[in-house]
């Protein structure tokens, strides 16, 4: 039986350091998103409807990017079936530390995913 996925609530946008302030002030100061907490450092959530918005600082970026979460029940037959399915996956773009039950895979159009087990997921 193939291994259901669903949209997570989390999406993260990845913002070079020249951008990270103003768009910060974007979300926070003009459009007055609510703030959520999450993992601190250089990042900054806000309320965006039924979702997360993720502002990350990420030094390496020179263009903002958007990324995804899908949640799941299985991710070990997640990875199997995505595997099969010829699914990029790329760990190695951003650490999520043994504990956490997930990794990273890329779309056919280059975007970013985060497959994570549903009791996984940051609120």
């Amino acid at each position: 039986m193939p291994v259901k996925f669903m949209g997570g609530k989390n999406i993260a946008m990845k913002v070079p350091p020249h951008q990270y302030d103003a768009t910060v002030r974007f979300y926070r100061d003009i459009l007055g998103l609510e703030p959520v907490g999450g993992p601190g450092g250089d990042a900054v959530g806000f309320k965006f409807g039924p979702n997360n918005l993720w502002i990350d600082k990420v030094a390496a970026m020179s263009q903002a990017e958007l990324w995804l979460e899908i949640i799941t029940d299985d991710t070990a037959a997640a990875a199997t079936q995505l595997a099969d399915a010829n699914v990029v996956r790329c760990d190695e773009i951003e650490a999520l530390g043994k504990e956490f039950d997930g990794y990273w895979i890329t779309s056919p159009a280059s975007i970013i995913h985060l497959v994570d087990a549903r009791k996984g997921s940051w609120d």
